[in-house]
C-alpha cells in the first residue's frame, strides 16, 4: 500500500507541476493569436482574458496519465485509458473551437451524447434498474448533466477549477480506501491538473479554462464517477458520485430553471449562477468563490462517509444534503439577477407620471 500512495503523489505532483508550466506558456500563446475572452454582454470581467486554458490542462493530464500507465501498467485497462483520453481530447477540442468561433449548441451536446455512448459501451455505467435501454439511458444522461454542469460551473475566477479540485479528491479518497488503483490514480492526476491550473486562474484570474477545459474536465469528472464503487447496493454506489457534483447540480438547475420560466434559453450565458446571486447581495468574488468551494468541501465529506456506511445512513445524510440544497436554492431564486425582476412588480408609494 506504501508503493501506491507513492505512486498517487507522483502521479498528483507531476500533473500540478505540468500544468503550473504549462499555464504560463498557454497565457503567452494566446496573447499571440488573440485567443482572448473579452468583456462585453453577460461577462464581469474588465479587461480581455487569455482563453486557452484547457490546452494546459489537456496536456498536463495526458502526460501524466502516461507517466501512470508506465508505472503501474494495467493490462487491459490502458485501453479504456486510451479511449476515454481520446473522447475526452475531442470535447475539449469542440470546447476550444466553440471558444474561438461561438459554435451553435447543437455540436457540443452531440458530442456529449456520443460520448455517454462510448462510456456505456465501455461497460462502464449506471446499474440501477437491471433494463438495458433504462440504465444506457441513465448513463448518458449523467455524462451529458455532469459534462454542462461543469462547463457551466466556469464562469467566475477560480470556481470550475476548483470544484474539479475538491471532488476528484473526493473520488480520490473513497477510491483509495477501496483499493481501486485506477480511480485512485486518475482521479490523483486530474486533481493536480485542477491544483496547478488554480494557481493561475484564482481571482484575480490571469488565464480561462474555457470551453475546452471545461468540457475535458466535466467528462472526466462524470466518467471517474461511474468507475467508483462503495460497498452498499446500486443505489448506493449511484447516490455517492451525485453526492459529491451536488453543488455542480444545483447551480446547473437552477440556471435553467430561472432561464426557462424567465423566457430565456438554457444555451445562452447570463450572470444568474450560484456565484453571481451570491456576488449580487454583496459578497466579493474570492468570498463568493471560496464560500460555494466550502460547501462543497463539506459535502464531499459527507460523501466519503456515505462510502463507508450502512444503506439507511446514506440514505438519511443524502436526505438531509438534499434538503439544505434545495432550502438553498430557494433562497438563491429569490436573488434578482435579471433586468426585469429588479424593477418593482408594484410600490405602496406613489409614483410620478411618466412625462
Amino acid at each position: 500500500m506504501t508503493g501506491g500512495w507513492i505512486e498517487y503523489t507522483v502521479v498528483f505532483l507531476s500533473s500540478a507541476l505540468l500544468c503550473t508550466l504549462f499555464a504560463p506558456i498557454a497565457i503567452r500563446l494566446s496573447w499571440h493569436l488573440g485567443s482572448l475572452d473579452k468583456p462585453g454582454g453577460h461577462k464581469s470581467h474588465e479587461s480581455p482574458v487569455p482563453y486557452l486554458g484547457g490546452v494546459a490542462i489537456v496536456l498536463a493530464f495526458s502526460l501524466a496519465v502516461l507517466l501512470e500507465s508506465t508505472i503501474r501498467p494495467s493490462g487491459g485497462a490502458n485501453s479504456e485509458l486510451r479511449i476515454i483520453l481520446g473522447t475526452a481530447t475531442v470535447l475539449a477540442i469542440i470546447g476550444l473551437f466553440d471558444d474561438l468561433q461561438s459554435l451553435p449548441p447543437w455540436p457540443r451536446l452531440v458530442a456529449e451524447v456520443g460520448s455517454g455512448v462510448v462510456v456505456w459501451n465501455l461497460g462502464v455505467g449506471v446499474g440501477l434498474t437491471g433494463v438495458t435501454w433504462v440504465d444506457m439511458a441513465l448513463t448518458v444522461f449523467w455524462v451529458v448533466g455532469i459534462t454542462n454542469a461543469f462547463n457551466l460551473l466556469d464562469n467566475m475566477d477560480g470556481l470550475a477549477a476548483g470544484m474539479a479540485l475538491i471532488a476528484c479528491s473526493v473520488y480520490f479518497a473513497i477510491a483509495a480506501a477501496n483499493s481501486q488503483f485506477l480511480v485512485a490514480g486518475l482521479s490523483a492526476g486530474l486533481a493536480g491538473c485542477a491544483a496547478g491550473f488554480l494557481r493561475k486562474n484564482r481571482y484575480p484570474a490571469r488565464i480561462y479554462m474555457g470551453d475546452g477545459g471545461a468540457l475535458f474536465l466535466g467528462f472526466l469528472v462524470a466518467y471517474l464517477g461511474l468507475k467508483l464503487k462503495v460497498s452498499g447496493d446500486g443505489y448506493q454506489t449511484f447516490l455517492v458520485p451525485v453526492l459529491v457534483c451536488a453543488i455542480a447540480i444545483l447551480d446547473t438547475t437552477l440556471v435553467t430553471v430561472a432561464r426557462l420560466m424567465s423566457g430565456r434559453s438554457p444555451f445562452q450565458g447570463g450572470q444568474d449562477h450560484i456565484s453571481h446571486r451570491l456576488v449580487s447581495i454583496g459578497l466579493p468574488v474570492p468570498v463568493a468563490v471560496g464560500l460555494i468551494h466550502s460547501a462543497a468541501a463539506c459535502i464531499g465529506v459527507l460523501s466519503f462517509v456515505c462510502s463507508r456506511v450502512d444503506p439507511i445512513s446514506v440514505w438519511i445524510i443524502g436526505g438531509l444534503v438534499g434538503l439544505g440544497l434545495s432550502a438553498g436554492g430557494v433562497l438563491l431564486w429569490a436573488v434578482p439577477v435579471y433586468p426585469e425582476s429588479q424593477r418593482p412588480k408594484f410600490s405602496f408609494i406613489e409614483q410620478p407620471p411618466a412625462e
